[in-house]
């Protein structure tokens, strides 16, 4: 059987009061109390946070869960719709539209520096429309190489964007955005829409999504370059919300096929995805912003389309005494 010491590398310790910023899964004997004490981590959870203005599903969103931005979608009768949406840790104002309604879009950037491209308008047509947003208002700017709905995309501002995925041929195409244009770069090595997505566009996760024949639960990696395959989802499912970085990411919500959605929430570290607490309300084609430890849910087609608007808080650390019954 091994020992303390050969997983963690050092022997259980002895104090008289708590150790100074024990990390997780840490383990100590407490003289003072003659127990034995470990560092554990909380359940975390999801909150009802502020309503969205307006009920809708396949919308997009960028930002912080303080100060998130909320684009496009459909309303519950499916029609695309232009409308904007600002948050600010509590409730949400409408702001400038899209000059171009449409749903399943994709995005980029943060609450006041913000990137949508992509799409489906109300005449059922993909879009190769790119639209900045300067805090207030939407301009167009270069159009995508390839028109297409049902993508993602990832960046840290409307002057650096990744898009990829989405309905066209083939699904698993990549641009990258320079704030000039759209080039195309090295494509996904499985080909779908609807994914999770989170990160940077020089650093970016790719998780979940529809093949067409299936809703798998297959993830990649983008360092820049090129994409590779790594851990998969535990639930395989599309048109989940994703939230955090490359390497810290959150995703969901989602549809897993018949018998329909999900309103499972799972944690990736940068090698593997953990699952956690649910969604209070079950849900997919949601919007995500926000971190891993501090993520934000809202609208998405429960059915019907939504306004409801979550807010997830990371487990908190919490010191547990070892139980030998």
């Amino acid at each position: 059987m091994s020992e303390y010491k050969t997983i963690h590398g050092t022997k259980v310790r002895s104090y008289t009061t708590d150790p100074d910023n024990p990390i997780t899964g840490q383990v100590w004997y407490d003289k003072t109390n003659k127990v034995l004490q470990f560092q554990a981590a909380g359940a975390g959870a999801w909150a009802t946070g502020g309503a969205l203005g307006t009920a809708r599903f396949s919308l997009t969103g960028v930002g912080t869960q303080t100060a998130a931005l909320a684009f496009g979608g459909r309303n519950p009768s499916g029609t695309p719709l232009a409308v904007t949406e600002k948050y600010n840790g509590s409730s949400w104002t409408e702001v400038g539209d899209l000059n171009e309604a449409r749903g399943q879009l994709g995005s980029a950037g943060t609450q006041t520096s913000a990137l949508a491209f992509g799409g489906e308008n109300p005449d059922g047509n993909n879009q190769d429309l790119t639209e900045k947003f300067n805090g207030t208002a939407w301009s167009e700017v270069a159009d995508l190489n390839t028109a297409r709905s049902s993508l993602r995309g990832v960046g840290a501002d409307n002057t650096s964007a990744l898009a990829f995925g989405g309905a066209t041929s083939p699904k698993q195409q990549t641009e990258l955005w320079n704030n000039t244009c759209w080039a195309e770069t090295a494509d996904l090595n499985t080909g779908r829409t609807n994914l999770g997505v989170a990160g940077i566009s020089t650093a970016a996760l790719g998780a979940g999504g529809d093949t067409g024949p299936a809703h798998v639960a297959i993830t990649e990696q983008w360092n820049g370059t090129s994409w590779s395959e790594v851990a998969d989802l535990n639930t395989a499912r599309s048109a989940l919300g994703g939230a955090g970085l490359y390497t810290l990411a959150l995703g969901f919500g989602g549809y897993t096929g018949p018998p329909g959605n999900t309103n499972k929430t799972e944690s990736w570290n940068g090698t593997s995805w953990t699952e956690l607490a649910d969604l209070s309300t079950t849900r997919q084609a949601l919007g995500g912003a926000g971190t891993q430890a501090s993520a934000l849910a809202f609208g998405g087609n429960a059915p019907p389309g939504t306004t409801a608007t979550e807010e997830w808080s990371d487990p908190v650390l919490t010191i547990k005494t070892v139980d030998t019954d």
